[in-house]
């Protein structure tokens, strides 16, 4: 509706309410909370980002096994998580973790 069409004078603004049953609103509650668990986990338990020597001790590999890693996932042989931090790598131990969680179940 345009703003020119709208009336002036005595505008009247009907309220109206939705009224459900509790069932459904516990049900929408429910999926709400579902929804947000994982942001919440997010915020009580932040990554941490690992240096090559703090991941080769956290999964007691060699270095060299690493950067092995690295060099496949690079090539696209692999889908090793890592990140480019200039010449530095970093790994997020949350992607880590899930990797090494496929890698187990693939």
């Amino acid at each position: 509706m345009r703003s020119d069409t709208l009336p002036q004078d005595n505008a009247t603004i009907i309220k109206s309410e939705l009224i459900f049953p509790p069932q459904i609103i516990d049900q929408i509650a429910e999926r709400v909370i579902q929804k947000m668990m994982p942001l919440l986990q997010e915020w009580r338990d932040p990554d941490l980002y690992l240096n090559v020597g703090e991941l080769s001790a956290m999964l007691g590999k060699s270095q060299g096994q690493i950067y092995q890693w690295v060099n496949q996932a690079q090539h696209g042989l692999s889908d090793f998580p890592y990140q480019k931090a200039g010449r530095s790598l970093r790994f997020s131990k949350r992607d880590i973790q899930k990797w090494m969680k496929g890698r187990k179940n693939g």
